[in-house]
């Protein structure tokens, strides 16, 4: 069989045996044919031949290719009789879990889990999502390893930290499906502006020029906002872990650190950007899709063992979410979203403090507004919410450049372990998502490099400010 790299889930796949999912093991060998054509996806994403496979030869789960042939097209026809599009029935595919805890940090960026929970996209599918809010990632990373929370809206470099135990205790780990794209911000503070400081040049030229200790904040070591802050220093000829001090700090306290002075900039999720500016201490540098246009952000994040055990309610996890990013990606809805995760139990900040932003409305603090078209997304027909493999790689390439990672790995082999392809196509079906032709994406960065996953190694080792 010839892997292209779609699946996730270890299975080496042939056509309908590449559909087995986490959990099927444990089912009886005829079973698992009937769950393995049920659950055939279409075919907009390419898959591998198998020209090589024998007509004998066992697959996963010692299922053989004659056994698909003599009870494949059975088992299909039964599936797709019994296929439900508006709500799970008690039976095989019920929810393992019905009620699940899926953390959550006040930023933004939390909408979809909290609307998938508050406008009930989550009972559609069988199950009750309970938001649970969160003082840090750090407790976020703790909660999720040991089990007291069954998933979260969390970074995506923090999943990939604890895959490879670089940003605490190594766990195998998996992302269910990407929550946004968009939508985070570098502010920097009013002193720093008083100095000339508008943006990375005048930065670079104020570290020369007066030397002092900078210090610049981001959320978690591994996370999102480090490796965009660190790549927008690194970009300015200023390296984060020589030139200036980095420091970790929960993003609901970004705003008030700040404020009394406790650092000169900070990269976090919105509306702690905007909040900087409403409250007049500081302005936007920089917003991260003006790095990274559509750069991915949060993720449905888990332990694979969680996915195993309980891969219904996974699936059904993961389109509930699907449904309420759609929800919110319709510009109509901002407005009652935003009012939605204001609330003192989500964000508890001002709607208008949220709203704008959402809208692409963006004020930098120092004189320019200006209608941003990449905007937070968190839907944009299916290409947000895609699990790509390049993008879990990129954030490896960045852990191995900064030094958090020691050594190379093989970046595609961990990403198609981690990010949860199979599972996110089964939902997507569920939901009537489209998907992607491609499991891989490129883009090209605002420093004008471009990163396409077909050389992470190179590209780590590429860049001329690193550790």
């Amino acid at each position: 069989h010839v892997d292209n790299g779609v699946h996730s889930s270890g299975i080496v796949p042939g056509r309908m045996d590449a559909f087995l999912f986490p959990g099927m093991e444990c089912m009886p060998r005829e079973r698992r044919i009937r769950e393995a054509a049920i659950w055939q996806p279409t075919r907009n994403m390419t898959m591998a031949n198998d020209k090589d496979a024998n007509k004998g030869t066992p697959v996963s789960g010692g299922i053989t290719r004659r056994d698909f042939l003599r009870l494949g097209a059975a088992g299909a026809a039964a599936g797709l009789a019994g296929w439900r599009t508006s709500a799970w029935a008690a039976g095989s595919d019920a929810p393992e879990k019905k009620e699940v805890k899926i953390g959550f940090i006040p930023l933004t960026d939390c909408a979809s889990v909290v609307v998938a929970s508050e406008l009930g996209f989550d009972k559609k599918y069988g199950i009750k999502i309970t938001p649970t809010k969160e003082a840090s990632w750090a407790a976020v990373r703790d909660k999720l390893v040991n089990g007291e929370l069954d998933a979260a809206h969390v970074l995506y470099g923090l999943i990939y930290g604890v895959q490879m135990g670089t940003g605490g205790p190594k766990k195998d780990m998996a992302i269910l499906m990407n929550l946004n794209h968009n939508g985070q911000a570098i502010t920097l503070s009013n002193k720093l502006k008083e100095k000339g400081v508008t943006d990375g040049k005048t930065l670079k030229t104020l570290v020369d020029k007066e030397k002092r200790e900078y210090t610049f904040a981001h959320t978690f070591p591994t996370g999102t906002h480090a490796m965009w802050i660190y790549y927008w220093l690194g970009a300015h000829g200023i390296n984060p872990f020589a030139d200036v001090k980095t420091i970790t700090v929960p993003p609901p306290q970004m705003v008030a650190n700040m404020r009394v002075g406790n650092m000169d900039g900070y990269c976090v999720g919105e509306p702690w950007g905007a909040r900087a500016i409403f409250d007049k201490i500081g302005f936007t540098a920089i917003t991260t899709q003006d790095i990274w246009k559509d750069h991915p952000e949060k993720t449905l994040g888990t332990r694979l063992e969680f996915v195993q055990k309980n891969p219904n309610t996974a699936r059904a996890m993961t389109a509930a979410i699907l449904e309420a990013s759609k929800y919110i990606d319709t510009m109509a809805n901002r407005p009652k979203v935003s009012q939605i995760i204001a609330q003192k139990a989500y964000v508890n900040t001002e709607e208008s403090v949220i709203e704008g932003r959402m809208k692409g409305e963006y004020d930098n603090g120092i004189g320019k507004t200006w209608k941003d078209a990449n905007y937070m997304k968190f839907y944009n027909d299916g290409k947000v919410t895609f699990p790509y493999l390049s993008d879990g790689m990129w954030f490896m390439s960045q852990h191995k450049r900064w030094g958090l990672l020691k050594e190379d790995v093989d970046y595609l082999a961990v990403a198609k372990q981690v990010n949860q392809l199979e599972m996110y196509k089964q939902a997507a079906a569920m939901a009537k998502v489209p998907l992607p032709k491609d499991p891989m994406r490129s883009a090209k960065f605002f420093d004008g490099v471009t990163w396409d996953g077909k050389n992470a190694k190179a590209y780590a080792a590429g860049f001329k400010v690193r550790v």
